[in-house]
């Protein structure tokens, strides 16, 4: 096929082009602004656009069909110009469900925890050598986040933001998945789902949506999940799960199995115990024993930006979280105390979304930063004025947080700057928590330097 890709720099929508490359077929694409790793890893296979911007010019007859990013805005000229030639236009989630319509689809949805249940049970299946495609929003271990093949299995991370500026639906409802785990929910995207009703709309729409012979994995600790399951009474079949019991030796997760048999894993922190749980049910749902699943499990590292090690020395240890939601990191910075129970944790907390920066929405961040001895959030003032929200005080943030001693900085020198000041001569932590990029700081540089 000949494929067009609008928007092709996005995390997802790279690694597609990518794979739809390397299986033979054309594939071109544009977009207004490509960053790293998507700007090499496009240019590497000679995909990366000649010029940044729109070109109406490219969308010629011959294009079998046009793959249409969220980035990308409803009055994009390529867009218009497909439209006005009759193309086949597909948003992602549509691209990838009609390549994989006759396969098992694994679908993981929730507020929190999609990237690192799809990467567990990606990550399994491969050790126990079952072919399985994915399409998970980051690399795990060694594997790309989208592999496109003639497997039997796909495992999607299913996202509940918007598909396309054509359909304003979330993702998961194109995939139609035989099996389903939803982690939790809460509130996100204010600035598609304005009030919290609206937002579990989305999640009550996608249970009513299974049939009676899919299967609902979802989280029991979850009380409002619960109270919706019960709500909807699914036609489907439906599992509830907990977090897995565990111990802790010498900073290290210590799992059990009824067997007696105990399984070391390399990740931490209660969420991922809730994670792995649900990775465990869904893969015993395709046929794995459990042994099969904690003698694999063992291994896993987690995915890239998911507490991801940066630093570790005698005395300074380093991570970087995609945590941004009240509740991602209040679970990160809480992981981290239980993982480091005496250590001296700075966790910095970068605001850039819409919903994070919204004086309406930032209340529900109180306590989110309460474990770690020193608080600080970054915000740059131009994402303030982009996003046409008002301005913010650090007392303003101090009270949202509920953190007196809140640090708050708003510039890339002075972020540096207060990580650098809040220095002790004892053990610690610095965690590093954004779905941003912390306007370009260096993050492993400034962790290696903190002592």
């Amino acid at each position: 096929m000949k494929i067009h890709f609008i928007a092709i720099g996005g995390s997802i929508m790279h690694s597609l082009a990518m794979v739809m490359h390397a299986m033979g077929h054309k594939v071109t694409g544009s977009d207004d602004e490509i960053y790293e790793p998507s700007l090499s890893r496009l240019a590497t296979l000679g995909l990366l656009p000649d010029q940044m911007g729109w070109h109406p010019e490219k969308i010629q007859k011959d294009i079998d069909v046009v793959v249409l990013g969220m980035h990308a805005r409803a009055d994009n000229p390529e867009l218009i110009k497909a439209k006005e030639l009759g193309l086949n236009i597909e948003s992602f989630p549509e691209f990838i469900y009609n390549i994989s319509k006759d396969k098992t689809r694994i679908v993981v949805a929730g507020s929190h925890g999609k990237t690192t249940t799809s990467g567990m049970i990606a990550h399994v299946l491969d050790k126990c050598g079952i072919k399985a495609d994915r399409m998970i929003g980051a690399k795990i271990g060694a594997l790309e986040p989208v592999a496109i093949t003639d497997a039997p299995i796909i495992v999607l991370e299913g996202d509940e933001y918007l598909t396309s500026p054509l359909d304003p639906r979330p993702k998961f409802f194109h995939y139609h998945p035989q099996i389903t785990i939803i982690t939790g929910i809460a509130w996100d995207h204010m600035n598609v789902f304005p009030t919290y009703k609206s937002y579990v709309d989305q999640f009550r729409q996608l249970i009513e949506s299974l049939g009676s012979t899919d299967l609902l994995i979802y989280c029991a600790e979850d009380e409002d999940l619960v109270a919706l399951v019960e709500d909807v009474e699914p036609v489907c079949k439906f599992i509830g799960y907990h977090s897995h019991p565990y111990s802790m030796s010498d900073g290290m997760v210590i799992i059990e199995e009824d067997n007696g048999l105990s399984y070391p894993l390399e990740i931490f922190g209660n969420h991922n115990l809730q994670n792995l749980k649900a990775a465990q049910i869904a893969t015993h749902a395709i046929g794995l024993s459990s042994v099969e699943f904690y003698s694999a499990i063992q291994s896993f590292t987690g995915a890239s930006k998911r507490l991801q090690l940066l630093h570790k020395s005698d005395h300074v240890t380093a991570y970087l979280d995609f945590a941004h939601a009240p509740s991602k990191v209040k679970a990160t910075v809480n992981a981290v105390r239980e993982k480091h129970p005496d250590a001296y944790i700075i966790a910095c907390l970068e605001l850039h979304t819409f919903s994070s920066l919204n004086p309406e929405f930032l209340p529900q961040y109180k306590g989110a930063l309460a474990e770690a001895d020193v608080k600080i959030v970054y915000y740059s003032p131009h994402t303030l004025a982009v996003k046409k929200l008002p301005d913010l005080s650090s007392d303003q943030l101090a009270d949202y947080f509920d953190a007196l001693d809140l640090i708050v900085v708003t510039s890339a020198d002075k972020l540096k700057a207060a990580v650098l000041a809040s220095r002790k001569d004892v053990d610690s932590v610095l965690l590093w928590m954004s779905s941003g990029r912390f306007d370009g700081v260096d993050l492993f540089g400034v962790s290696s330097k903190f002592l």
